[in-house]
C-alpha cells in the first residue's frame, strides 16, 4: 500500500491530463478529503491556496493576482473566494489557450458568480477511492472494462480474484479517502467523527447556512445513511431523525440540510433513469440515497464488521426494516459509487431504475449514448436466473437499447452466465 508521502494514481489523472491539453480552465469539484488539491498540484506550475488566510488577505487585496504567474495556475478551493471564478471567466474570454487554470472545491460558494463560467470553465468531477484504485498493491489485477462494455462488442469476460466477502464488507467500513489509508481502528473513527463535526462547525457556515444544533445535523444525516441504496422518502428520513422524544426536526430545516450537504457532494443520491423516447412508462422519479463513502455511512450507524457480517439489529431506530440487508444497502452503494466514477472516464453516466409499483427495479443503469447497461449488485458468489430477472426484462422490453448486461458480485472469478450476462466481481471492474 502507498506510503503517507506517496502518491497512488487516480482514474481523474488521465481525464484531468486530457483536458488541460485542449481546454483553458477546469473545475475540479467534490466533497473534501477526495483528492482534488494533491491530483492538481501534479500539473500545476503557480499555486494559489486559498485556505490559507495570508493568501486570501493578499488576493482580497489584488484580486488580479489569480490570473498571474506560470500556467497551470491553481486556485485551491476558489469558492473561499467567489470572484476568483469570474476573474478565471474573464482571462479565458481574453485567451482561450489551453492548460490555463485549475480550480478546486469543496462546496459550492455562499454567493454565486456573476457568470456561470459555460464554454470558458469545464468541470472534472472527484470521488474518493475506487476499489480498482485502493487495491492497487495486490496481486488481484482488474480484468472488466466497462468501457469495452460499452462499446457493443460483447466482449469476453474473465479473471480472477482473492477477494472475499469479507474483504468487502471490509473495505466497505475502511472507505476509499486517500490520505487515510494507513489509519486503522479508534484512529479512522476519530477521522471519521471528525469529518462530519466539521460540516456543521465549519463547511456549513462557509455555505452560508449555520447550524443551531449540530446534533440534530448528526441525527438527520444518520438516518439517511440508514436510508443508502434505497429511495425512502425525505419525509420518513425526516421522522427518523429525532432524539427519543418526538422531537423531530422541522421540515424546513431538514431541506436546507439537504440542499447543502448536496452543493457539498457529502449527499450523493442517484437519480431515476428517465429514458426520452423509450415505450417504457411509470417509472418513479425518486433518487436512491448514497453517501460520498461508505465509510462516512458506516461510522454514522455505528457498524462494526460483526455486524455488517450478520450480527445485530439490522435496521436503524424509526426507520421501516425493508427488504435489504446492511451488506447488501452498502455493498450497493459502494458499487453505485466505482461505477460512477468508471462512466466518467467513459463520457457515460448512471441511474438506477424502478417502476411505479415497485415490480421491476434495476440496482444501476448505466447509460451511453442514448443505450444503456443494466446492472443488479449481489453481495454472493452464486447468482441464479432469478436474480438475473429485472436484467432480462429490460433487454426483452429495450431490445437493441441494450448494449450489454452485467451482474456485479462479491465471487472469486468473471464469467458470462448462459443468458450472455457479465458476471463480474466488483474487484475486477475497471474504466
Amino acid at each position: 500500500m502507498a506510503g503517507r508521502g506517496d502518491y497512488l494514481p487516480r482514474i481523474a489523472d488521465d481525464q484531468l491530463k486530457e483536458l488541460l491539453a485542449v481546454l483553458p480552465a477546469i473545475s475540479i469539484e467534490g466533497p473534501r478529503a477526495v483528492g482534488k488539491t494533491r491530483t492538481a498540484l501534479r500539473y500545476a506550475n503557480t499555486v494559489y491556496d486559498l485556505d490559507n488566510p495570508d493568501v486570501l488577505e493578499e488576493v482580497h487585496a489584488d484580486p488580479n493576482l489569480l490570473s498571474r504567474g506560470i500556467p497551470p495556475i491553481l486556485i485551491d478551493e476558489w469558492q473561499r473566494y467567489p470572484p476568483s471564478w469570474d476573474i478565471v471567466r474573464r482571462a479565458v474570454d481574453r485567451d482561450f489557450s489551453p492548460g490555463r487554470f485549475i480550480l478546486t472545491g469543496s462546496s459550492r460558494p455562499s454567493i454565486s458568480p456573476a457568470h456561470s463560467g459555460a464554454g470558458r470553465i469545464v468541470t472534472l468531477r472527484m470521488w474518493t477511492t475506487t476499489l480498482a484504485e485502493r487495491l492497487q498493491h495486490r496481486q488481484t489485477m482488474p480484468s472488466v472494462s466497462l468501457g469495452a462494455l460499452l462499446s457493443g462488442d460483447h466482449p469476453d469476460v474473465s479473471g480472477d480474484t482473492d477477494l472475499s466477502v469479507e474483504d468487502y464488507a471490509r473495505e466497505v467500513l475502511a472507505g476509499g479517502f486517500p490520505g487515510w489509508w494507513n489509519v486503522e481502528g479508534r484512529g479512522r473513527s476519530l477521522l471519521l467523527d471528525g469529518y462530519v463535526h466539521r460540516l456543521s462547525e465549519h463547511d456549513f457556515p462557509l455555505a452560508g447556512h449555520r447550524v443551531g444544533n449540530p446534533a440534530a445535523l448528526r441525527r438527520w444525516l444518520t438516518a439517511y445513511a440508514a436510508a443508502v441504496s434505497t429511495t425512502a422518502s425525505y419525509e420518513s428520513i425526516r421522522g427518523a431523525a429525532t432524539s427519543g422524544e418526538g422531537d423531530k426536526p422541522a421540515k424546513t430545516t431538514t431541506l436546507a440540510y439537504r440542499d447543502t450537504l448536496e452543493a457539498m457532494w457529502v449527499l450523493d443520491p442517484l437519480p431515476a433513469w428517465l429514458p426520452v423516447g423509450s415505450h417504457l412508462s411509470r417509472l418513479k422519479r425518486s433518487p436512491k440515497h448514497h453517501l460520498a463513502d461508505t465509510a462516512l455511512a458506516g461510522r454514522l450507524l455505528n457498524i462494526s464488521f460483526d455486524m455488517l457480517m450478520g450480527g445485530g439489529s439490522a435496521t436503524y431506530r424509526g426507520m421501516p426494516p425493508g427488504s435489504r440487508d446492511r451488506l447488501g444497502s452498502f455493498f450497493e452503494s459502494l458499487v453505485a459509487h466505482d461505477l460512477r466514477v468508471y462512466a466518467q472516464a467513459c463520457d457515460a453516466r448512471v441511474f438506477h431504475m424502478r417502476t411505479w409499483n415497485d415490480q421491476r427495479e434495476v440496482d444501476i443503469v448505466v447509460e451511453y449514448e442514448g443505450r444503456v447497461i443494466p446492472v443488479e449488485v449481489k453481495p454472493g458468489t452464486e447468482v441464479t436466473r432469478q436474480n438475473t430477472r429485472h436484467i432480462r426484462w429490460l433487454r426483452d422490453r429495450l431490445g437493441p437499447g441494450v448494449i450489454d448486461a452485467m451482474v456485479v458480485t462479491t465471487g472469486d472469478r468473471a464469467y458470462r452466465d448462459d443468458d450472455g450476462i457479465a458476471i463480474v466481481p466488483a474487484a475486477l471492474l475497471t474504466p
